[in-house]
């Protein structure tokens, strides 16, 4: 039954301090905290978290939040302690003292919402204790890793069923930012949710731009050069190798830039998450290892040195740049090498081939919103189900790419591969095209080939252009067995048959340097009113650090950005202001309007 005097709005405002409920947050809500479950898929930074919290404060019991990292259940309370909320987590980094504190404030009934993971709440003396109090609800974050056709499937999720065997009576949410609809049924099918909810997946916020690779660094340190100083991000990178070189070259360059892999040590790796987390102005270089449950909603970018394995991790990736809703930019460079290495990868890994098909195919997908044509936001959401106009805020929006009758150049590419007896890689292939002066060439007779020197209309460049892009389209493959060696799919070699035509995009020129055409309302126009804004962050910084939580926790950059523009001065009118609840009010407000009295 819903706790007397806490309806979802009054938590809503004064707990929370927001006016309004965003999308379908409401509905979500209210189907919950009256007893109902259900599967909720929201974009990051949605607010798909107040849908659990906020029913779990308004019904009677705890709330139980199921979530797979330590990093999420940390930074979720010391948030929710902020506001006010009795919020616990239990898991292995917990004191043993704290531990045995949070299980008796369990059992007497004084916790509103405990956070642990999967593996411990199975266990079959912790659900024992669980039928000995009042629950409110299950939660169950990051739901897609219950599916083995997500993109982060963890086996312990997969046990999660039985609490729906055990606890019948108990309403359960589980939610995520990325599902598509094989890994939305598993969700449902497997927690016998009876409702799925699906907010848009659009983030407005974030400008897409992606970019062919060519000297990956020289283009990162343009990208970082057009960002303004101080932003925080992420920089994501494939290899642990790589990872390290490159966050030791940004150091090099002026960047406050930390490594985070798995291969470091634990309280390395502990310790740059918390750096990343409590600063401002880091940038994490990083393998997947790292994001999943960072809350940190100031993220201004995340750069992706090499592809990700598919669209649903592209999207979760990117997802945590702008968090808080003020504009971010999501950028990636891309080229044949990772092409090859990613689709090695799948073919050299573990599992059924079932499941190898499955990811090829995703990465095919990943692949084909690299090279599409048209607006970047409208293909990524596609993919997910949802549809917008185009966005004029995204490269491909701003700067359309020019597209060319690509058949006859194709055919060419394709001869070449097929009569150099598909045992070469792209460079030696596109050497006989040029018709290039070599040795090998030579010895091996190939310059004797009708192919040889038919590919001069053509540079370097642009045939590695056309390469790509067949790979994309599925007409040729790289044997990872044989050193990236090329050679026609079935496509491929019916396309040569048949003589099929092909429209292909020509690649932009890299071009000198200049200003982010992203738009950011971060930074005020005014400059007395940054002046200002500072000031305001420094001593949200100060409070984070007597405390020794994430500044974020106290005030997000967008609650200091309204507290400058509404010029608030007084009690009353900083309340009025998104992300001000009550208690927060009571703590911090002196503080902040005295600074902003002084202006």
């Amino acid at each position: 039954m819903p706790k007397p005097h806490s309806d979802p709005r009054t938590v809503l405002t004064e707990t929370f301090g927001y006016a309004e409920f965003r999308g379908q947050q409401e509905n979500i809500i209210t189907h919950v905290t009256e007893g109902g479950s259900c599967c909720v898929l929201m974009p990051t930074g949605s607010g798909k978290s107040l849908c659990y919290q906020i029913p779990a404060l308004c019904r009677s019991g705890v709330g139980i939040v199921v979530s797979p990292l330590i990093a999420l259940m940390d930074d979720q309370v010391a948030a929710l302690r902020q506001l006010g909320v009795r919020a616990a987590a239990l898991h292995s980094a917990v004191p043993q003292d704290e531990q045995r504190q949070t299980r008796e404030a369990l059992r007497a009934g004084e916790l509103d919402l405990l956070y642990v993971a999967p593996e411990r709440l199975m266990l079959g003396g912790f659900l024992d204790s669980l039928e000995r109090i009042e629950i409110a609800l299950f939660a169950i974050d990051e739901a897609h890793c219950i599916s083995q056709w997500g993109h982060d499937f963890r086996p312990e999720y997969r046990e999660l069923s039985a609490l729906r065997e055990r606890f019948p009576h108990v309403p359960c949410i589980a939610v995520t930012a990325t599902a598509d609809g094989p890994t939305r049924a598993d969700i449902v099918e497997k927690l016998s949710l009876p409702k799925l909810f699906t907010g848009s997946f659009d983030r407005p916020n974030i400008f897409y731009g992606v970019g062919l690779k060519e000297n990956p660094r020289t283009q990162l340190l343009r990208f970082l050069e057009t960002r303004k100083q101080g932003e925080s991000g992420i920089v994501y990178c494939l290899s642990r190798r790589r990872v390290e070189d490159t966050a030791e070259w940004l150091r090099s360059k002026g960047f406050d830039a930390l490594p985070y892999h798995a291969g470091l040590e634990h309280h390395v790796r502990a310790g740059n998450q918390r750096r990343f987390l409590n600063d401002e102005g880091v940038v994490m270089v990083a393998t997947v290892a790292f994001g999943m449950g960072i809350n940190k909603p100031d993220v201004r970018f995340v750069a992706h040195l090499d592809l990700p394995k598919n669209i649903e991790a592209y999207y979760q990736e990117t997802g945590r740049a702008g968090r808080d809703g003020l504009p971010a930019t999501a950028w990636m460079v891309y080229g044949i090498n990772d092409v090859v290495q990613l689709r090695g990868m799948i073919d050299d890994g573990e599992g059924p081939e079932e499941q190898k098909r499955v990811e090829r195919t995703k990465l095919e997908l990943l692949l084909s919103y690299c090279e599409a044509p048209r607006c970047r936001r409208q293909t990524l959401l596609a993919y997910f189900g949802d549809a917008c106009e185009p966005c004029n805020n995204c490269d491909t929006c701003l700067e359309p790419p020019e597209t060319f009758d690509g058949t006859v150049a194709a055919q060419k590419l394709l001869s070449c591969i097929y009569r150099t007896g598909e045992r070469f890689g792209a460079v030696y292939v596109i050497n006989v095209l040029l018709g290039t002066d070599d040795e090998r060439i030579k010895r091996l007779g190939h310059d004797q080939l009708s192919t040889f020197g038919i590919g001069k209309d053509h540079s370097d460049r642009e045939w590695r252009g056309v390469l790509r892009q067949l790979m994309v389209h599925g007409l040729v493959e790289a044997d990872s067995d044989a050193y990236g060696a090329l050679r026609l799919t079935d496509a491929g070699a019916t396309f040569l048959r048949e003589r099929q035509s092909l429209e292909l995009r020509i690649d932009a020129r890299p071009k000198p340097k200049r200003k982010s055409a992203v738009r950011t309302d971060a930074v005020l126009d005014d400059e007395a009113d940054n002046e200002l804004l500072k000031r305001l962050k420094a001593e949200r910084m100060a409070i984070a650090r007597e405390q020794n939580v994430p500044p974020y926790v106290i005030f997000h950059d967008r609650t200091l950005v309204d507290m400058v523009r509404a010029g608030a001065t007084t009690l009353r009118e900083l309340a009025a202001l998104n992300g001000v609840g009550q208690t927060k009010l009571e703590r911090y407000g002196e503080r902040f309007v005295e600074i902003l009295r002084a202006g």
